[in-house]
């Protein structure tokens, strides 16, 4: 797959499992990859339910679906290339963190939101 190993997307507890990965999540995320012409780096793809409660996340994480990626981001212009690029494209659920932007293309929640860590 350009740019991404299948690897960078499994559960840490769960070996393999980033092939349950959506494609036409992984489409988006490498075309938005391709715009920003920066490494996308992943801290959490997808996630066993297990893997999702230990990291306190929400029941029904779009993660558990294989829609959904965290990626790192430090400061303010890679945070500024990440977005525009992911909203280029066709993202319209994005959290923001000051250490990570949450990417998902999970159609069952409500579209058009930017939210805060």
């Amino acid at each position: 797959m350009k740019f991404f190993k299948q690897e960078e997307f499994d559960s840490p507890d769960k070996p393999g499992s980033g092939a349950k990965m959506k494609q036409h999540f992984l489409d988006m995320l490498i075309a938005a990859r391709e715009k920003a012409n920066i490494p996308f780096i992943i801290t959490s793809g997808y996630r066993t339910r297990a893997h999702n409660r230990r990291v306190g996340g929400v029941n029904g994480s779009s993660h558990t679906k294989g829609v959904a990626v965290d990626l790192r981001c430090h400061d303010s212009k890679t945070r500024s290339i990440i977005i525009t690029s992911a909203i280029a494209v066709g993202f319209n659920r994005i959290g923001i963190s000051d250490r990570f932007i949450h990417l998902d293309a999970d159609m069952q929640k409500v579209q058009d939101v930017i939210w805060t860590y």
